[in-house]
């Protein structure tokens, strides 16, 4: 979004206020903004109160070695036992925590809170029986099948940190990965169905384990779609001869509010991928308190997070979130197929749906006919995540999703801070097109410039985080420096976000996008240098740069600049196809280049540094900017005279 937009739509201060019947029973959720700012930790001891405890904390925060934070300090508890095994206590055993869809028409099943209980206990048992233990770590590479969630669960019983692995990343992707947090089990599915043809998974996880040496030593695979696979009977179990045949009875460990839950990994500026580290207590806290409030849950309610487990929003508010909250919830396996997700919404009368921007502006695209066809009369809440939500496609959501009577919640986290951190609370915030609104309560966000001043109302800085909160992130992975240099160095006692953002003339917080080299592609982060790293690979690739380039449908797009060697001849269609496959290859499809532009040289300064935002210029077709920092002025005419070497997705 640019600041001029930005500035047009601050003037225009369209507003939603807060509908009714929602308005009506906000009190105890208004009333929390005045709790949480009169005592912060005490806020949060109430949100923590809603989990079961083996042993009730002995403090609440421990800060006193900053950025590294400690939550309800002496606490125990298990997330296993708070996302099922206390609901079937509760005598909630029937409830249907999973309506489960696949993407062919006549695959679904439910699954019922009891039992989802029966076979999580199955499933830490068959890990037990493989030999994992509490601590280690175990990789899950899956579709979005029950299973997944399973998998996620049993781990966390057993108190053995899982990293899940987005499916659609490569075999060397899902190889880094195991190999950075020493995985000795993989958990994977033969394959997955995906526009509408199965697609392989158990290949890529052997072309990986290959990479690793000796270090996997099974491979648990779920029968999924019924394709040959290759198999070694050293290391390979099916799920179903390993789990099926298993005891429903475990009884589950109490493990230490801060013992490692999970490992995600997110892309970084230095092209190193992060493996974000949460525990447990404060992660469950956050994301259960944060999923009730953010989304105004009730018992009845029908939810559906759209997010695929690969990324955060499906860890926080597809498994851990809902389950923990006893909530029935939809889980589709495919993409958005034209009306297919109206269809789930009517038949099963989804009344809670979060998705992507993404997803928006696809639909968007495809006409309000096709929604129109459908009942969703059913939806009383609506939630945006992953990027921020351009206002066009914030008003369509809102009137065409909605039926113009729906609240949007437009919400700001990161895999990092591992719960929602701004947004509207329904009820009580009212809603701007383009606007996260207000931090959420017991979050305590600012706007600040280069001096880490706050900047006042109808100014724009750099969003940080001036407190600790429960479900942030404890680490990296294997790296204390890294995550003090990554997220606490630029001002002292501040976390930086990595986003700039402006406040209206209301106080209210507008996001901007990122202010590094990481960019946002479909809700996804791909860092530049990660890519850049991946082209350069190629036997053909001198150098490379690459920038995120404003796009209609995914927010941002790949896009990418290479100097071929001179053996690699002048570089037709033919090359710049087999360098957007080699990405794909490297990292995964969610990072081909939209386009690739083959040029004789790069911007750079005198000093070497190149100039994306010039780079950004050609790819978004806009008149180039100042060039007199650069050592050779002419070399963007060379560039814009090569604007047709590109290549477009199909």
């Amino acid at each position: 979004m640019s600041e001029q937009t930005l500035s047009n739509l601050m003037q225009e201060n369209r507003r939603f206020e807060p509908p009714a019947d929602l308005a009506a029973n906000a009190n105890v959720k208004e009333e929390a903004y005045a709790r949480a700012d009169a005592d912060r930790e005490a806020f949060w001891a109430a949100a923590a109160e809603r989990l079961d405890w083996g042993r009730k904390w002995d403090q609440v925060l421990d800060w006193t070695n900053p950025p590294f934070a400690k939550w309800f300090v002496g606490g125990t508890l298990n997330a296993s036992v708070n996302c099922v095994d206390r609901h079937v206590e509760a005598g909630n055993g029937d409830k249907v925590a999973i309506h489960w869809v696949g993407e062919p028409d006549d695959d679904a099943r439910d699954i019922t809170y009891a039992q989802l209980k029966d076979e999580v206990s199955r499933a830490a048992n068959a890990l037990t029986e493989l030999g994992v233990r509490k601590g280690d770590r175990v990789a899950i590479y899956m579709p979005m099948i029950p299973e997944v969630v399973v998998a996620m669960l049993a781990c966390a019983r057993l108190g053995a940190p899982h990293t899940v692995v987005f499916g659609g990343f490569s075999a060397d992707a899902l190889a880094s990965r195991i190999t950075d947090c020493e995985a000795h089990v993989v958990i994977t599915a033969d394959g997955g169905y995906r526009r509408g043809a199965a697609s392989a998974l158990k290949p890529a996880v052997d072309e990986a384990v290959a990479k690793t040496g000796d270090l996997v030593r099974s491979v648990l695979v779920v029968r999924r779609t019924g394709q040959d696979v290759d198999w070694d009977d050293s290391r390979d179990v099916w799920w179903h001869d390993a789990v099926d045949s298993a005891s429903a009875e475990h009884e589950p460990e109490m493990h230490d509010s801060e013992h490692p839950l999970y490992v995600m990994y997110t892309s970084g500026t230095t092209g190193k991928p992060k493996g974000i580290l949460h525990t447990t207590g404060g992660y469950l806290t956050g994301t259960s308190y944060t999923h009730w409030s953010v989304f105004d849950l009730k018992d009845d309610d029908v939810y559906w997070c759209t997010a695929d487990v690969g990324w955060v929003t499906g860890h926080s508010y597809m498994a851990y979130g809902p389950l923990a909250n006893g909530a029935t919830q939809v889980m589709y396996e495919g993409t958005p197929e034209k009306g297919r997700w109206w269809k789930i919404v009517q038949d099963y009368k989804v009344s809670i749906f979060y998705t992507a921007p993404t997803a928006i502006r696809t639909f968007m695209k495809q006409g309000r006919e096709i929604p129109d066809g459908y009942d969703m009369s059913s939806l009383r809440l609506l939630g945006s995540v992953g990027e921020p939500i351009n206002p066009e496609a914030y008003v369509w959501y809102r009137e065409v999703i909605g039926g113009d009577r729906c609240p949007v919640v437009d919400t700001w986290w990161q895999t990092e801070t591992g719960q929602i951190m701004i947004s509207p609370l329904p009820g009580v915030t009212a809603g701007k097109p383009g606007s996260a609104m207000k931090a959420l309560p017991g979050i305590a966000a600012d706007v600040v410039d280069d001096d880490a001043k706050s900047v006042g109302n109808g100014n724009g800085g750099y969003l940080v985080l001036k407190e600790p909160w429960p479900a942030m992130l404890r680490t990296l992975w294997g790296d204390d420096q890294r995550f003090k240099d990554t997220y606490w160095s630029r001002w002292p006692g501040l976390y930086f976000a990595g986003d700039g953002a402006k406040l209206d003339e209301d106080g209210d917080i507008w996001l901007l996008g990122r202010v590094d080299d990481v960019m946002n592609v479909s809700g996804h982060r791909l860092s530049t240098t990660e890519i850049e790293s991946a082209l350069v690979s190629h036997p053909k690739v001198a150098e490379a740069a690459v920038v995120g380039a404003a796009d209609e449908t995914t927010g941002q797009a790949v896009c990418a600049f290479v100097i071929l060697r001179d053996s690699a001849g002048d570089g037709g269609e033919d090359i710049v196809e087999e360098l957007r496959r080699h990405v794909a290859k490297e990292i995964g499809a969610i990072a081909k280049p939209r386009q690739i532009m083959v040029v004789p040289e790069l911007p750079k300064t005198r000093s070497g540094k190149i100039m994306r935002r010039l780079l950004k210029d050609v790819a978004e077709h806009r008149e180039v900017g100042d060039v007199t920092t650069l050592a050779d002025s002419t070399v963007m005419d060379l560039i814009k005279g090569k604007e047709g070497s590109a290549s477009s997705e199909d």
